[in-house]
């Protein structure tokens, strides 16, 4: 099941991060998991959020840039070996992983956002693995 990430497209410069994580409080729009990444000019600042179209009207409407992307949004056992088999096989599928990153959504195993250039492909690949999907809907009610 793939879930939609909102990818925030910052200049890198002191007050724009506050300023988007204000836009969403002030928006009522719950932030369930966050990522940045940066270069010297940009960042990029991957969010699941609890209304997509909500935050991306706001951010938009504030002259900030955004986009909604599909990643998988899994949960896989606290043990040895657990991550490196799903990277097996999704690299025995023929998949690239783009990133990935932990997210915060309890504290049973370890659930990370992968974003691969082939979604079902990946589901595919990861199918006959006992893998937790998370949907849109399941981060209803997470840090409330």
């Amino acid at each position: 099941m793939a879930v939609k990430q909102l990818s925030v497209f910052l200049e890198n410069k002191e007050g724009r991060l506050q300023q988007v994580f204000n836009l969403l409080k002030e928006a009522d729009i719950n932030v369930i998991s966050a990522s940045l990444a940066d270069t010297k000019d940009y960042g990029v600042l991957r969010t699941i959020v609890s209304d997509n179209e909500k935050a991306q009207k706001v951010l938009h409407d504030n002259g900030i840039s955004s986009k909604l992307v599909d990643i998988i949004a899994i949960n896989i056992p606290h043990t040895v070996g657990s991550l490196s088999s799903v990277l097996n096989a999704i690299a025995d599928a023929g998949i690239n992983v783009v990133y990935m990153y932990g997210l915060s959504t309890g504290d049973q195993g370890a659930s990370i956002a992968i974003k691969t250039n082939d979604i079902p492909g990946t589901e595919k690949a990861l199918a006959p693995l006992d893998i937790q999907y998370y949907e849109d809907k399941k981060f209803d009610g997470i840090l409330e």
